[in-house]
C-alpha cells in the first residue's frame, strides 16, 4: 500500500503550478496517503491554499553540504513512492534517496543518462518541444495506472476576501474590472510600456476598473509605476501586496485578464476568466496556459494566435517566432522584437473578442 508519496518539482513558480493536475490525480487515487512536495526555496508559495498535499519541503536551487544534510534527514527512505517531474540529475537523486519505488521523467536517450532509466521503476521521456507541460506531468500518472485529472488547481485561502476588501477602493465583487499583470520574471518576455498604457486607457474608456498585480521585486514595482504615472484612481496597483491565493480570488471575479508568459497568466487561465496571454519567443505548444475545462492533449499549436476555451494566446509577429530562445540576444535581460512589435490594436481586438465591444 502506498502510504507516503514525495512529488519532486524543483523548478520555477509556474512549473510548480503546472504540476497540480498530477498532484490532484495522486490525491484522488490515494486519498489516505501523505503527499509531500519538494520545491526550490521560494517557489512553493503558489501551493499555499492547495488542498491536495500535506507538507511542503523546500531546498535551495544549489544546496551546500549543510543543506543537503538537512534534506537527507527529511527525505531519506521516508516515502513509499517518489515521483520526479524533472529530467535533471539532482531531482532523480532526490527520488532515489527518498523511496524504494521511483517514477520519473528522463531525458532523451544518451549514454551518459542511461543510469536514470535503470534506477527507476518506470519512466517517460522528456519532450521539450511538442508536449504541453501539463500532459508531460500527467504521463507520470499513466505510469502509475491512475486516472488523469486535467485541472490546474488554484490556491484558496479563507481570508482572501477580507484582504481584497481592504485594498480595493471599489466593490470588486459587484463591479466590472480588468486584471493586468505587466511584468514577467524574465525581461525577454515583456511587452511594451506604451502598449500597456494604451490598453489601460482603452479599458478605462470601457468603464472598467483596472487592477495591476505584480511581485515584490523593486525593478518590477518601478516598471509598474512608470505605466500608471498620471493614471486616474480607477487604476489600482496591488503589486507586492497579495498572496497567490488572493490573486486567484481577485482574477476569478474579474471581467478580463491580460498578461505575458508568466505564472500569473497560468493561474488566470485556471480560474476560468477570459484570458489574453501575450507570447513572444516561448513555444506555446509546450508552455501555453492550460485552458479551463480542457481535457485533450495539446491545446495550442506552435505557430499563430489562437483561442481555446477561455484563453486567447497572442503571438508576436515574425518568421522566427517562436524561437524558444531568451529573446533576440539570447540572454534573460534581452529584448524580444516580436513582443515589441505586438500592437495594442491586436490586444484590444482580442479583448473585445472575449468580453464584447
Amino acid at each position: 500500500m502506498t502510504k507516503k508519496i514525495l512529488l519532486i518539482a524543483t523548478r520555477q513558480i509556474g512549473d510548480v503550478l503546472l504540476v497540480t493536475p498530477l498532484l490532484r490525480s495522486l490525491r484522488y487515487a490515494y486519498p489516505q496517503a501523505t503527499i509531500d512536495i519538494l520545491v526550490n526555496k521560494g517557489k512553493g508559495e503558489i501551493l499555499i491554499g492547495n488542498p491536495d498535499y500535506n507538507n511542503l519541503i523546500s531546498v535551495t536551487e544549489h544546496p551546500d553540504f549543510a543543506e543537503y544534510k538537512v534534506l537527507f534527514k527529511q527525505i531519506f527512505r521516508n516515502y513509499d513512492l517518489a515521483i520526479s517531474t524533472l529530467a535533471g540529475d539532482r531531482p532523480l537523486l532526490y527520488a532515489i534517496l527518498a523511496a524504494p519505488k521511483r517514477v520519473a521523467i528522463v531525458p532523451p536517450k544518451r549514454w551518459q543518462d542511461a543510469w536514470k532509466r535503470l534506477l527507476v521503476d518506470a519512466w517517460t521521456e522528456l519532450d521539450d518541444r511538442c508536449t504541453p507541460t501539463v500532459v508531460q506531468n500527467l504521463r507520470l500518472a499513466d505510469l502509475l495506472n491512475i486516472p488523469r485529472c486535467n485541472e490546474v488547481v488554484t490556491p484558496q485561502l479563507n481570508d482572501s476576501i477580507e484582504i481584497l476588501d481592504s485594498l480595493l477602493p471599489f466593490k470588486w465583487q459587484e463591479q466590472n474590472f480588468a486584471v493586468l499583470h505587466l511584468v514577467p520574471l524574465r525581461h525577454y518576455k515583456r511587452w511594451t510600456v506604451s502598449g500597456w498604457k494604451d490598453l489601460i486607457e482603452y479599458l478605462l474608456h470601457k468603464k472598467l476598473y483596472v487592477v495591476l498585480t505584480g511581485g515584490y521585486d523593486e525593478s518590477e514595482m518601478e516598471y509598474i509605476q512608470n505605466v500608471v504615472l498620471d493614471m486616474p484612481n480607477t487604476v489600482v496597483n496591488v503589486a507586492g501586496k497579495l498572496r497567490f491565493a488572493d490573486v486567484a480570488k481577485l482574477i476569478k471575479n474579474g471581467k478580463i485578464y491580460v498578461g505575458p508568459d508568466t505564472s500569473i497568466t497560468h493561474l488566470a487561465a485556471a480560474t476560468g476568466i477570459p484570458t489574453v496571454a501575450l507570447f513572444g519567443p516561448t513555444n506555446p505548444q509546450k508552455w501555453s496556459p492550460w485552458p479551463c475545462n480542457y481535457n485533450s492533449e495539446v491545446p495550442f499549436q506552435r505557430k499563430g494566435s489562437q483561442t481555446i476555451n477561455n484563453v486567447t494566446l497572442l503571438q508576436g509577429p515574425g518568421d522566427c517566432v517562436p524561437c524558444h530562445q531568451e529573446g533576440c540576444y539570447q540572454h534573460r535581460e534581452s529584448s524580444s522584437r516580436c513582443l515589441e512589435e505586438l500592437s495594442c490594436a491586436t490586444v484590444i481586438e482580442a479583448v473585445n473578442g472575449l468580453i464584447g465591444d
